[in-house]
């Protein structure tokens, strides 16, 4: 599903750069749940945005779903990102003025998905994720972790073949941190999906079904 080789990026030129990428190279195959542990700085989010196409590389190359990404204009990007990757943040990103349903529901409408389609999809995403209930309460009405379960909910909607979490728990209790890995590993069985999870949480590595370790901007361990 996703082929790393020999990735770069730096930030900054001369003796101040950062180095922040020094070849990272790895595959990922269909179906797996793998995790990223690392310092802060270590290289994670930019890893992440790398692999997602919200960010190019110095040298090196990122295949996602038989996809050069190098090869991609900007709306090749943006397809990508739209219909591929689903994405899932440290700050859960909703709309506060729309529903569970609703925040859910939005991909779907930037696609023009058919209005019935739609709300089925909707349904059965807060369904996986324990939110049936709680479909028509805004952002506001619901604790972290259920808006968190939201938002993976929201990322899923398109169907991706790829699902991408940069500290998805960072913001959380530790019950409710495990609790959101758990689903994670849940989804990734349910929706037949590869995810790459950065976490900096020891407990919750336990649960990826591989662990790879960066730091310094390369990876030393897997």
């Amino acid at each position: 599903m996703v082929v790393v080789e020999d990735l770069h990026r730096s930030y900054g030129r001369g003796a101040a750069a950062v180095h922040a990428l020094r070849g990272v190279s790895f595959e990922v195959p269909r179906g797996e749940l793998v995790a990223l542990k690392g310092r802060s700085g270590s290289g994670k989010t930019t890893l992440l945005n790398l692999v997602g196409g919200l960010d190019e590389p110095d040298r090196g190359s990122v295949t996602v779903d038989g996809l050069d990404l190098a090869q991609l204009d900007e709306d090749g990007r943006l397809e990508l990102r739209r219909d591929r990757v689903g994405f899932v943040f440290q700050s859960f990103g909703l709309i506060p003025i729309l529903t569970a349903a609703e925040n859910v529901g939005v991909p779907l409408r930037l696609r023009r998905t058919d209005p019935r389609e739609r709300e089925e999809r909707v349904e059965t995403l807060l369904g996986l994720v324990g939110l049936a209930d709680h479909a028509e309460q805004r952002p506001g009405e619901l604790s972290g972790g259920q808006q968190q379960r939201v938002a993976i909910a929201r990322a899923l909607a398109n169907r991706p073949a790829l699902l991408i979490a940069d500290e998805p728990t960072g913001q959380l209790d530790a019950e409710t941190g495990l609790a959101v890995m758990e689903l994670l590993r849940a989804v990734v069985r349910a929706e037949h999906v590869t995810a790459l999870v950065a976490t900096h949480d020891t407990t919750l590595l336990g649960l990826a079904d591989r662990v790879l370790e960066l730091s310094d901007g390369g990876i030393v361990e897997h």
